[in-house]
């Protein structure tokens, strides 16, 4: 058969089959892709971010340091954070005519570093590289059907205030996965938790599995019921009540340690936090100007945070191993937060942050976990810190800072640190507000330690130069948020 008449009988073949196949997926709808493109253009996008670049004059050249104490984070100051980003894309629903109600889904993601460097250069493979997260990812609904509730299902940043020159959200962060419901001034939620050992490794969100020793969230989870109240006194004054109850159910399994099993039980646990803050709207000065005071208890297994971070899940010390628990325990924070707009050329923002706190153990020094570990198991910390902010121009002001920290772990000597700062700033929306972003800073800064500080390396720029008097930072930084 010549070569073009086998050619058509395939062409004609492979015709037929293709009208076959077309017939019979005309019939098998569900074989359809369901393409799935977004049209709505209800959303919108909220940004924090900082980054740049910093360095040490140490071993010929380095990347910077923080200067602040161990175990005290941004407190004592946070113009020598590392870079970190969050975008939080929000999706606004609109409910059928004539339906009040706000509905919203966000999503928050975030990216830090594991290590020292900044974002260039770096990824998620690096040695000390890129971490990513999701903080956030909830649906609320507002003010249903005008009636003033709200509620929200998912994990999300609950919280309240901080003292942003410390990056310390000190009072009522509640963050985590959970649900709550919001009417006025009153708020209710409850947070999941899934930790056992509070000073193990591991993120706060997972605890370590005894038997295997990987993350997971198997053997038991903490239950965090919280209460707020606020209450309007007189237009300049007001007062936020606050209530926690946390609870951990028993657990009995098996520990297996170089290949050598045994039963352990651990017995349900609990604790609870109150707190009151007071605000005062201070009106001899210019708007915006304020002073919060607060004082807030926690007992129990609600006695944390430590780190610069508040969350009383975040447990603090060591449990009381013959009992199993941490019965006993406590912790006491007063912070007071201050902001005084003086004039279009000066404003003043001042800290204190006072906390103590005691793990179950017998014991004011160092003591096991259930996992082994050695911790203390009380801890004394004290700062104060001022920020002067002068608008020389629309768009350039001096940022001037002065903190002072100490710190006591266990029955060792108090460890201090003096620090001076000063930033000078652009700020390109042309605005003389202490609240105004973007900033471009070029930031200097020289910390002064005691002898205990500097001997025990207490700080990870001593950790890294080893003993010194005097430590030094500077960097050249971008820090910016939208939210409106």
């Amino acid at each position: 058969m010549p070569f073009r008449s086998q050619f058509t009988n395939v062409h004609s073949n492979l015709f037929k089959l293709l009208v076959l196949l077309g017939l019979t997926a005309s019939f098998d709808v569900s074989g359809q892709i369901q393409y799935q493109i977004s049209t709505n253009k209800k959303v919108s996008i909220g940004s924090y971010g900082r980054a740049g670049v910093d360095w040490s004059f140490e071993n010929g050249g380095s990347v910077g340091r923080r200067l602040n104490l161990n175990n005290m984070g941004s407190i004592g100051g946070r113009l020598e954070e590392q870079d970190y980003l969050e975008v939080a894309p929000n999706f606004n629903f609109t409910p059928k005519e004539g339906d009040s109600t706000l509905i919203y889904a966000q999503i928050r993601l975030a990216l830090y570093s594991t290590g020292v460097g900044s974002f260039a250069n770096s990824t998620s493979s690096s040695l000390g590289g890129l971490a990513f997260s999701v903080p956030e990812i909830f649906v609320e609904a507002r003010n249903i059907k005008g009636s003033g509730v709200s509620v929200w299902a998912g994990s999300r940043l609950y919280r309240g205030p901080d003292v942003h020159i410390a990056d310390h959200f000190y009072f009522n962060d509640q963050s985590g996965p959970g649900f709550g419901v919001e009417f006025k001034n009153t708020r209710l939620s409850t947070v999941f938790v899934a930790s056992t050992d509070t000073t193990s490794t591991v993120p706060p969100y997972f605890y370590l599995n005894i038997k295997t020793g990987t993350p997971s969230t198997a053997l038991r989870q903490r239950v965090v019921v919280v209460a707020e109240q606020d209450f309007d006194l007189d237009g300049n004054n007001g007062i936020t009540l606050l209530g926690e109850f946390h609870r951990m159910a028993d657990a009995d399994g098996e520990i297996e340690v170089d290949s050598v099993s045994s039963e352990y039980n651990f017995p349900s646990d609990f604790g609870f936090v109150l707190g009151l803050k007071h605000e005062h709207k201070i009106k001899k000065f210019l708007p915006g100007s304020f002073n919060d005071f607060s004082i807030r208890y926690g007992s129990g297994i609600a006695n944390g945070g430590d780190g610069g971070l508040s969350k009383t899940w975040l447990t603090f010390g060591a449990p009381d191993t013959i009992a199993r628990n941490f019965k006993g325990a406590y912790s006491l924070a007063l912070v007071n937060h201050t902001v005084l707009n003086f004039s279009d050329k000066y404003t003043l923002n001042g800290y204190a942050i006072f906390t103590k706190s005691k793990g179950a153990a017998d014991t004011d020094h160092l003591s096991k976990t259930f996992f082994g570990r050695e911790v203390f198991n009380r801890k004394i910390d004290f700062t104060v810190g001022l920020r002067n902010e002068h608008y020389i121009s629309d768009y350039f002001h001096l940022l001037t800072e002065v903190h002072y920290s100490q710190r006591k772990d266990g029955v060792n000597p108090w460890a201090s640190m003096l620090k001076f700062s000063v930033a000078p700033v652009y700020v390109p929306t042309g605005e003389r507000d202490t609240w105004a972003r973007p900033h471009l800073r070029f930031v200097a800064s020289a910390a002064r330690y005691n002898d205990y500080a500097m001997e025990s390396l207490y700080s990870p720029y001593l950790e890294f130069t080893g003993s010194r008097r005097w430590g030094y930072y500077f960097g050249v930084k971008a820090e910016w948020w939208v939210w409106n």
